[in-house]
């Protein structure tokens, strides 16, 4: 009854839309067949771009009602930190609201360059160069160390910053199957030695929560006389001994050719920066179209990353606490009898399988007071949508225990588990 409600519900769109097709080809006529947001807002379902209007870290208003936020990046709970916002407004004042400009030509400031110093001592390498977003850090230094004549070798769970950055940069792409070394290393033996060789891979995913095998990566780099680039978006602050990242988690900081990271998770902000050789990232400062022509960071910003990140060194209990509130989190629900898939991290997928469900639970868990995220293709493989719950050092555990309740209700009325 559901399923030819849709269709129903589809087939008028598409024909209301068809009156506006003419004779001749049309670019936009991708644009009037694409009928998913319709349908879903149709059937109630339509999850994305809700319309916040508080959020205070582990909650959020929508609506004039709280919900628990598992939808967030903030794995250590900093948006809200004192420190940070004082950093942010005191920066404020003295710069302004922005520099108008690009780092290249007025957009640098002592700020900037005191936090890429601050950044490489931290993870180790020898410099940093920081960029606006984490999706320009990526795709810039993607697609300017790599050209037509090179060969790129990608896990297939990848960000997409990582494939749109491979693509740009015309290099051969070889996907290898997730985290499949077996796999990579056939597809490396069989790639053609006159190309140069480039592997790279999330350090956390960003959808299933588990972590590269780094180790390995690095041996196979070393076999294969390839150069090794990690993101840690999502490993920066949680993994490591100071969590430094995935590098310093597989203790092969020294093995590692780039670290990428973003502003936007554990250091609460936004941004990005990539790490590595000097003469590489000199390279990078005077040839990446995503840092030449993107306007700086506001100086707020970058004094808010530098608290953050001085908050990280000083309070390494946080990263403790998020470690504590994923693993209860995860048992919770595995008892449940959930598929949480291989995550280890604060990112815990609740795989559901079909599209349509996964939206049926997440709306049930918003009603409920839980806010998550439903992922379905092709953010995931067909097949394998799930709802993305992520977890932060402050959330309480009277919050977290609400949350199984809620999971164990919508998830029996789903039929997802007995």
């Amino acid at each position: 009854m559901l399923n030819q409600f849709i269709d129903i519900a589809t087939q008028k769109i598409r024909a209301k839309r068809m009156a506006y097709f003419g004779k001749h080809p049309d670019v936009y006529t991708k644009i009037y067949a694409y009928t998913r947001p319709n349908v879903l807002k149709a059937l109630g379902y339509y999850p994305y771009y809700p319309k916040i209007e508080k959020a205070n870290a582990t909650q959020v208003t929508i609506d004039g009602k709280q919900k628990i936020m598992l939808g967030s990046n903030n794995y250590l709970g900093l948006t809200n930190h004192p420190k940070v916002i004082e950093a942010g407004m005191n920066a404020l004042r003295e710069y302004g609201s922005g520099l108008t400009g690009s780092r290249l030509l007025n957009g640098n400031t002592l700020l900037h360059d005191q936090l890429e110093e601050q950044l490489a001592d931290f993870v180790h390498m020898e410099s940093t160069l920081v960029f606006s977003t984490g999706f320009g850090t990526n795709f810039g230094t993607i697609a300017t160390i790599c050209g037509p004549d090179d060969l790129i070798f990608s896990d297939e769970y990848n960000h997409a910053s990582i494939v749109d950055g491979i693509r740009f940069s015309g290099a051969r792409k070889c996907k290898y199957k997730h985290n499949d070394m077996q796999d990579l290393e056939e597809k490396l033996a069989f790639s053609d030695p006159k190309y140069p060789r480039f592997i790279v891979t999330d350090g956390i995913f960003s959808m299933e929560g588990d972590i590269a095998r780094l180790d390995d990566l690095v041996a196979l780099s070393k076999k294969y006389h390839s150069r090794l680039m990690v993101d840690d978006a999502h490993s920066f602050g949680i993994l490591g001994p100071r969590g430094d990242g995935t590098a310093a988690h597989f203790d092969v900081t020294k093995d590692v050719d780039l670290i990428m990271g973003t502003f936007s998770k554990s250091l609460g902000c936004i941004g990005g920066f990539i790490s590595g050789e000097k003469l590489v990232i000199e390279f990078l400062k005077h040839h990446s179209r995503t840092m030449l022509f993107t306007a700086s960071l506001p100086p707020s910003n970058v004094a808010s990353v530098m608290a953050a990140l001085r908050i990280i060194q000083a309070e390494p209990e946080r990263r403790e606490q998020l470690i504590d509130n994923a693993r209860f989190i995860r048992d919770g629900l595995k008892s449940l009898g959930f598929d949480v898939g291989e995550s280890v991290t604060p990112i815990i997928p609740i795989i559901i399988g079909k599209d349509l469900k996964t939206f049926q639970v997440w709306k049930d868990l918003m009603d409920a007071g839980v806010y998550t995220n439903p992922i379905v293709s092709p953010a995931v493989p067909r097949g394998r949508a799930l709802l993305r719950t992520s977890y932060m050092a402050t959330h309480t555990r009277k919050q977290l225990e609400f949350c199984l309740d809620m999971f164990e209700k919508t998830g029996r009325k789903a039929r997802i588990i007995r």
